[in-house]
């Protein structure tokens, strides 16, 4: 188990459904949700051949956490990402952008991420 949390990754949560044919490569997360490893290449392209559809959300979400401990400052981000997604019941998030600055040197970490939602068939529900 890793708590790598980087541009690009996308996590999906653990109890979603999958399409049989698609062979997903995941590696759990602390979070309950699974970092997506092979999202960018395989997975991607496999969902469509599936009946499935990968959508990805517009709206972006932000976080930002202070602490000096930036592994649990990032855990904290991703957790809140997560809980907000949730609420909108999506099942994945795509990280799209992590910085770490410092206020009044207080070192912080902010995470941007948009919601994605695996499912099957084209229409959207929720």
């Amino acid at each position: 188990m890793t708590d790598t949390i980087a541009l690009g990754n996308i996590f999906i949560d653990e109890e979603a459904q999958l399409p049989n044919s698609v062979l997903l490569q995941r590696e759990p997360h602390s979070s309950g949700w699974a970092n997506v490893k092979n999202a960018r290449s395989t997975f991607e392209k496999e969902i469509p051949d599936a009946g499935w559809t990968f959508f990805f959300m517009a709206g972006e979400i932000k976080t930002v956490v202070f602490g000096f401990d930036r592994k649990k400052a990032m855990g904290t981000a991703l957790g809140r990402l997560i809980a907000n997604v949730k609420a909108q019941k999506y099942n994945s998030i795509e990280i799209t952008q992590v910085t770490g600055s410092s206020f009044l040197r207080m070192p912080y970490v902010s995470v941007c991420a948009h919601p994605r939602h695996l499912q099957k068939g084209l229409t959207l529900a929720r």
